[in-house]
C-alpha cells in the first residue's frame, strides 16, 4: 500500500484522470473530493462491500433457479 501525506487543499492524481483533494480536516474526520470520469465508479468501502455481497447473492440465486 502506498501511503501519502497531504494537507488541506492538496491533491493526489491517479492515472492522469482521477484527482483526490483533501477538502477539510476536523478532528478525526477528513473530507475528500474526487474528480473522475463518469465511467469510473466511486463508492465508500462499506457500500462497495454491500453491493458486492448483494451481487454474489443474486448470482448464487440465479444458479439455483
Amino acid at each position: 500500500m502506498l501511503v501519502l501525506t497531504r494537507k488541506k487543499d492538496q491533491s493526489i492524481i491517479i492515472n492522469e484522470n482521477i484527482e483526490i483533494t483533501v477538502l477539510d480536516i476536523q478532528g478525526d474526520q477528513v473530507r475528500i473530493g474526487i474528480n473522475a470520469p463518469r465511467e469510473v465508479s466511486i463508492h465508500r468501502k462499506e457500500v462497495f462491500m454491500q453491493i458486492s455481497e448483494e451481487n454474489r447473492k443474486a448470482a448464487f440465486t440465479n444458479v439455483k433457479a
